[in-house]
């Protein structure tokens, strides 16, 4: 799943390296957690003590990347982890500091799905007094199958693409060209309250750049 080998700490700070492979590890506990029928989020929110799962996830990932197990060792041990956690880090947009994005993925979706070059996203632009309670209303839609094949949330986490202070969900597709699929997922966030016209992205588009010069055309649908 990862390949830390490749990752040199002369690229990145002590701190983004422990960052990075804080937002690592959350992604290997929640893939491990989802395998055996549970969420992080889920069992987090319930507040049911999961320090042994933390405990043996913590184990196993370090025994697998060593060298992020040593950069995620500054935040401590599993039980300073799970307190991070317990406070919001990794799953309530304006509690998370420690990486820029929140993911979730359909059931059943391979993780990698949404980075798909066929697939796009509807893009969901809100104030952050707003992105906690609108996160969650996508992210219980999507884990029950509602939506697309994914979705992630922008974080408190400071970044130097931000243009203003607002927030975006981006809510996945696997095909920008099933039209209809589309659009069954832009009614059903309709339903969920997303009513302002919103706009759609392909996947392809943003990765060939197309919106980085102005007077390109930003969004493939617009509803």
């Amino acid at each position: 799943m990862f390949e830390d080998e490749q990752i040199s700490e002369e690229e990145v700070t002590a701190d983004e390296l422990s960052d990075l492979a804080f937002g690592m590890f959350t992604i290997f506990s929640e893939q491990r957690l989802e395998a055996d029928g549970c969420r992080l989020f889920e069992i987090v929110e319930s507040g049911e003590d999961i320090l042994p799962k933390i405990t043996a996830l913590y184990t196993e990932f370090s025994a697998e990347y060593p060298l992020l197990a040593e950069s995620l060792a500054l935040f401590g041990e599993p039980e300073d982890i799970l307190s991070f956690y317990r406070f919001g880090e990794g799953i309530v947009p304006t509690k998370t500091t420690h990486s820029y994005w929140i993911q979730q993925t359909a059931p059943g979706v391979a993780a990698d799905a949404c980075g798909d070059e066929q697939a796009g996203k509807w893009l969901i632009f809100l104030p952050p007094a707003d992105i906690d309670e609108a996160w969650v209303k996508v992210r219980n839609a999507t884990v029950a199958g509602e939506l697309g094949i994914g979705a992630k949330v922008s974080t408190f986490r400071d970044s130097e693409d931000s243009r203003d202070d607002k927030k975006v969900i981006y809510v996945f597709t696997g095909d920008w060209a099933d039209e209809a699929d589309v659009m069954r997922v832009r009614e059903k966030l309709k339903e969920l309250g997303f009513v302002d016209r919103i706009g759609y992205k392909r996947n392809l588009d943003t990765y060939a750049g197309e919106y980085r010069e102005k007077g390109k055309r930003v969004t493939y649908y617009s509803v």
